[in-house]
């Protein structure tokens, strides 16, 4: 007999995790405290890593998520990252009703789509940000955004393997 099949495999009544509803929201927080690591920029190259891990949750899932978490978690990040309070939690909200709508227009999507709606979605975050920022007095040309918007874009597909992995994790697969 092959070694394989003498083993025992626990697959028959293996449910999710403990705790498995949190855990989305709990890598989003995670990835907003990225943040606070004491790296010192002149200009913030490095991405929102909160938005990013937010919406790679989202386009793969969107059953855990009702659209009132993005207020708490958009808080957190604000809290976390030094955005003014209530910035995050205004773009996260109408990232999640918007992406709710487009869930409920189109029939399917495959990874190139989410790609490039989520390159979208983190070019108006970007935007926005430098843009509050002017509001507040700082010097900052529109060609700031590039380098964070590029790292941003290019580190998506890593975000949406790493949320991949964690969400097989916490659902026991």
């Amino acid at each position: 007999m092959v070694r394989a099949a003498l083993q025992q495999k626990h697959r028959i009544g293996q449910g999710p995790r403990t705790g498995a509803a949190y855990v989305p929201a709990a890598s989003v927080v995670a990835a907003s405290f990225l943040a606070a690591l004491p790296v010192v920029t002149t200009s913030g190259w490095y991405p929102d890593f909160g938005f990013l891990v937010l919406l790679a949750w989202r386009l793969l899932r969107s059953d855990p998520w009702p659209a009132w978490w993005a207020a708490p978690l958009g808080l957190a990040n604000d809290l976390f990252t030094g955005a003014p309070i209530g910035f995050s939690v205004m773009l996260w909200t109408a990232t999640m009703l918007l992406l709710d709508l487009i869930d409920r227009r189109t029939m399917w999507r495959d990874y190139w789509i989410e790609w490039a709606l989520a390159a979208l979605l983190l070019l108006v975050n970007e935007t926005a940000e430098r843009w509050i920022a002017g509001m507040t007095g700082a010097a900052l040309p529109l060609i700031t955004v590039v380098p964070p918007l590029l790292i941003s874009i290019f580190t998506f597909p890593i975000a949406a393997w790493a949320v991949g992995r964690l969400d097989k994790w916490r659902l026991g697969r």
